[in-house]
């Protein structure tokens, strides 16, 4: 971690309630082990450190990167499933979908004056994400879409956003847009700071990044046999001695890293004890950390699957709660900008 990721740590420890978090996902297919130890396992510790945790399913930013959202309220449902299996607790962190905030997205028009073309255009995580588009051009959502989530952080005057540092850019076009408003109509917005986690970049079964449009990916809610499935058909290589090196041997060195994050210890470690065994050896090790550590997890959504209500439960909670800050934040602009009539 730098220094400042450090120090702001400090302060998170030191005076939890001075923060509010807003941190969420897309329901664009199930959640799994790569976002469990890249965010999950961080929300739940921020929120029971006592921050005030908003969390976003964001329904409406599935179409950034695609033309229809497909099967989307399984998808929601299910991710809402997995955040309570992973340990957020709605009755500590507002769980709400962007498109049940209608104040929310009124702010993305104002938000969107303070912005220029050019800026949009020099934002890298935007160029990259265009390169990864599944749609044939550009559309006017993707473009915007820093836009739109400045719009998610301020509508509940987020000031602390947990996020890598991929998404930095996003962030700053989050802080020039509180900075500018601020400047142009008076105090209304926290300027938000970014919390760089320590999250590793977790590699898929087949030796690229986890992700669930690649196929690659281990949910949490699969079963322990398509974990073993999974497992079974990883990328490895021909030397049979098991080590740890990410840049020299990314599928065998993805595996070790699993099992590690899983049992809690070092990589190398893992790697050493499996040594001379081979890749079937090393595979058997993956599947029981994989399997024992989900274990839990998965008895905790299999009862919560048991309640029908409970889904929507959560979420018509959640979705008040957002309403009425979005409903206070939007009235505040309103008044700044002079809009009251």
């Amino acid at each position: 971690m730098t220094t400042r990721t450090l120090t702001l740590e400090d302060r998170i420890s030191a005076r939890p309630g001075d923060f509010r978090v807003l941190t969420g996902d897309r329901p664009t297919g199930p959640l799994h082990l790569g976002h469990y130890f890249g965010t999950l396992r961080n929300r739940v510790r921020l929120q029971q450190s006592g921050v005030d945790l908003f969390v976003i399913v964001a329904d409406y930013q599935v179409l950034t990167d695609r033309d229809v959202a497909e099967r989307l309220r399984e998808t929601v449902d299910g991710l809402i499933l997995d955040y309570l299996a992973a340990g957020l607790d709605p009755e500590r962190a507002t769980i709400f979908t962007h498109s049940a905030v209608p104040a929310l997205n009124q702010l993305v028009l104002p938000f969107l004056s303070l912005v220029s073309v050019p800026e949009l255009q020099r934002n890298p995580t935007v160029k990259d994400e265009i390169v990864h588009s599944r749609q044939s051009s550009v559309s006017g959502l993707m473009f915007t879409y820093p836009v739109h989530q400045a719009a998610d952080i301020l509508f509940c005057k987020g000031n602390l956003v947990p996020v890598g540092q991929d998404q930095l850019p996003h962030v700053e076009v989050t802080r020039t847009v509180a900075r500018r408003f601020n400047e142009r109509y008076g105090p209304v917005f926290p300027v938000p700071e970014a919390l760089l986690g320590a999250a590793p970049l977790l590699l898929g079964t087949d030796g690229g990044k986890m992700s669930k449009s690649r196929g690659n990916a281990i949910a949490l809610s699969a079963t322990a046999d398509e974990t073993a499935r999974l497992i079974k058909g990883a990328t490895t290589d021909a030397d049979r001695h098991i080590t740890y090196d990410p840049v020299g041997r990314p599928g065998v060195s993805g595996l070790v890293q699993l099992a590690a994050l899983c049992l809690d210890r070092d990589p190398h470690e893992v790697a050493a004890e499996i040594g001379d065994a081979g890749a079937a050896a090393l595979k058997r090790t993956v599947t029981e950390a994989v399997n024992g550590f989900l274990a839990p997890l998965r008895e905790r959504r299999a009862a919560y699957e048991k309640d029908p209500g409970l889904v929507r439960e959560v979420l018509r909670a959640g979705n008040v709660r957002a309403n009425a800050i979005a409903d206070q934040t939007l009235q505040e602009v309103r008044e700044a900008m002079g809009t009251c009539y």
